[in-house]
């Protein structure tokens, strides 16, 4: 009787590679066979040296596989034997679907474990140097899918104008469309929001603005990659330090040049 195998539902991070976890990197040491979504970077998936790759990636409406086929080989290929690593981007259970895909290894009587990855919604902003809290600012933040308008209707309709930054994931095509909903909700025009493309990757791309500059259709950023929303008044930060890396940067390059001259005086 064949010995039934394993998958990991692996979460890749949000695009820099240097942030994938030491787990999820094992996890791709040790398969051997990898379902991979479209945003996953060449250099994450150079750690699965030798599983087979199998490309599953969901792109504006393109499809590899339909949901219900990727489950479909998770279970046929575990049950084979093999060790499966189910590769997102970002993490698997933040729209995801990993949850409808541990549900079906469940029911299919078939080992998994969740590997956490760094999601996209906290990892963009962070990079673009927008803190989701501040105490000056936002007492938490609330995450959603932009995917559909009315989903994403129902799920700012308790939200209060005030204290609260919004992320808005899978929603940049849609912007004019979604932030002119938070404006019918009652939030002010003038309240800060942003847009960050392809964040922790060096082409990351970061627009400052308001919701209404939003609302009207600006925002328009040169990038096919993903996009994320960030609303409320931590969006006007720029938190992320690089110009006084710089800085130090030049110290140091500078600092030897004057501890060399001293020890010729000496």
């Amino acid at each position: 009787m064949t010995q039934r195998g394993h998958v990991s539902l692996v979460g890749a991070g949000p695009g820099d590679p240097e942030l994938l976890t030491r787990k999820a990197a094992m996890a791709l040491r040790r398969a051997d066979l990898v379902l991979y979504d479209a945003l996953v970077d060449e250099r994450v998936l150079a750690f699965a040296r030798k599983a087979q790759r199998f490309y599953v990636g969901k792109r504006a409406g393109r499809h590899a596989l339909s949901q219900h086929e990727i489950q479909a080989v998770l279970v046929s290929q575990a049950g084979r034997g093999r060790r499966v690593v189910r590769l997102k981007g970002g993490d698997p259970f933040v729209f995801g679907r990993g949850g409808e895909e541990a549900q079906a290894l469940e029911r299919a009587g078939i080992s998994y474990d969740v590997v956490p990855g760094v999601s996209s919604a906290i990892a963009a902003p962070a990079s673009a140097g927008i803190p989701l809290t501040h105490r000056d600012h936002a007492s938490g933040f609330f995450v959603v899918s932009g995917h559909d308008t009315q989903v994403f209707t129902s799920a700012i309709g308790a939200l209060r104008p005030s204290g609260v930054t919004v992320v808005v994931l899978m929603g940049y095509g849609r912007r004019a469309e979604l932030t002119t909903l938070l404006v019918d909700a009652g939030w002010d025009r003038s309240t800060p929001a942003a847009s960050v493309a392809e964040g922790t990757l060096p082409t990351e791309q970061v627009w400052r603005g308001t919701l209404g500059e939003l609302a009207s259709g600006q925002a328009a950023l040169d990038t096919d990659g993903p996009a994320i929303l960030v609303i409320g008044t931590v969006a006007a930060l720029n938190l992320n330090g690089r110009a006084l890396a710089s800085v130090a940067a030049l110290d140091e390059t500078t600092e030897p040049r004057r501890w060399n001259a001293r020890q010729q005086r000496t």
